[in-house]
C-alpha cells in the first residue's frame, strides 16, 4: 500500500493525501459526479480535524475527482431527500440538532472549515452546484479550470441555500451579486465566476492543480504556520466587527504575543541574513491564547 493510499484509508467518499506539507482533499464519488451525502459531510469534518492536528501540513487543497468538483446533494431519495420529517433522524444521528431541528449537514462542514487554522484553497475541476459551491465559501482561495460551472440552483429545487451562505455569499461576492445568482437558480460559467468575485482566478483545465500547488506551495515554503493561523482567524472574525476597534484590540494583542515569539525573530533574522527562514513555532502549541477561535459556538449550542 502506497502513502497515499495508507493516508486515505480511514475513508470512503473522500481522498486525503499529504505531500511536501500541503494536504489534497479529494471528493470522491466520480460516477456520481462527487454529490454530497452524510458520509462525504462526517469524513470532510474528520479531514479537517486531522489537518489541524498534524503541524507537518501548513495549506490544504480541495478538489474533486473526475470531471466534476460536486455536483450538489445526492438526489438518490428522491422527492425526499430534504424532507426532515423524513430523513431527519439519519441527520440527528450524523449532526446532532439546532433549535429543535436536524443541523443542515453542508453547514457542520462550513463551519468546521472555516474554524480551520490552515489557508484552504479550492480548486474547482468542474461543475460545483449546490452544496458542492456553498461549502467552499469559508475556504480563503478559489480557483477555477476554464471548464467549471457554477449554479446556486437551490431556488430551483424549493429550498434555500444553506452550508451558512446567507452569511458567507453576500461578504464574498457582494450582496446584488449574491442575489442575482440565488434569486434566477441560473449555472454560470468560471468567467462570470471570476468577474462576481466567486474565484479569484481561471486557469485552463489542465494547469489547475499546479496552480493551486502553487499557492499552496509559496505559503508553505515562506510564511509562519502561526501567522497564518492568526492572520486567518482575525480576518474572518473581523467582517462583523462594527468598527475597526475590534481588529486594533486583536492586532496589538497578536503583534504582543507573537513579536516576542522566535518565528518573529527568525523571521528578522532570515531577512536580514539574507536566506529562507525556518520558522520553529507550530499551531498546536503556539497558537496565542489572547486571540479567539472563530466562528465562536453559541453557549446555546
Amino acid at each position: 500500500m502506497s502513502a497515499a493510499e495508507r493516508e486515505s484509508a480511514d475513508f470512503e467518499e473522500i481522498r486525503y493525501t499529504v505531500e511536501d506539507r500541503i494536504a489534497t482533499i479529494t471528493l470522491h464519488r466520480p460516477d456520481r459526479l462527487n454529490a454530497f451525502t452524510l458520509t462525504m459531510a462526517r469524513e470532510l469534518i474528520a479531514a479537517f480535524d486531522r489537518v489541524d492536528a498534524d503541524d507537518g501540513v501548513r495549506a490544504v487543497i480541495v478538489t474533486g475527482a473526475g470531471r466534476a468538483f460536486c455536483a450538489g446533494a445526492d438526489l438518490g431519495g428522491g422527492a425526499a431527500t430534504f424532507d426532515g420529517t423524513a430523513t431527519g433522524d439519519a441527520r440527528r444521528a450524523a449532526h446532532g440538532e439546532i433549535d429543535g431541528v436536524p443541523r443542515d449537514g453542508g453547514g457542520t462542514v462550513a463551519l468546521r472549515i472555516a474554524a480551520c487554522r490552515k489557508p484552504v484553497i479550492a480548486a474547482f475541476n468542474g461543475p460545483a452546484v449546490g452544496v458542492g459551491v456553498t461549502m467552499t465559501l469559508p475556504m480563503d482561495i478559489r480557483i477555477a479550470a476554464d471548464t467549471a460551472r457554477f449554479g446556486f440552483v437551490f431556488a430551483r429545487r424549493g429550498i434555500v441555500p444553506e452550508a451558512a451562505s446567507s452569511w458567507f455569499l453576500p461578504r464574498v461576492v457582494g450582496i446584488s451579486q449574491a442575489m442575482e445568482w440565488v434569486a434566477t437558480g441560473r449555472v454560470f460559467d468560471a468567467e462570470e465566476a471570476r468577474a462576481g468575485r466567486l474565484v479569484s482566478r481561471v486557469v485552463p483545465a489542465g494547469e489547475l492543480m499546479g496552480a493551486a500547488r502553487g499557492i499552496a506551495r509559496e505559503i508553505a515554503e515562506n510564511t509562519s504556520a502561526v501567522s497564518v493561523a492568526v492572520a486567518r482567524q482575525m480576518m474572518w472574525g473581523m467582517l462583523s466587527e462594527p468598527t475597526p476597534w475590534a481588529a486594533h484590540r486583536y492586532d496589538s494583542r497578536a503583534m504582543f504575543e507573537l513579536g516576542r515569539g522566535p518565528d518573529a525573530a527568525e523571521g528578522i533574522t532570515a531577512f536580514l541574513e539574507k536566506r529562507p527562514p525556518r520558522y520553529p513555532g507550530t499551531v498546536t502549541k503556539d497558537y496565542p491564547e489572547g486571540v479567539p477561535a472563530w466562528p465562536a459556538r453559541p453557549d446555546e449550542y
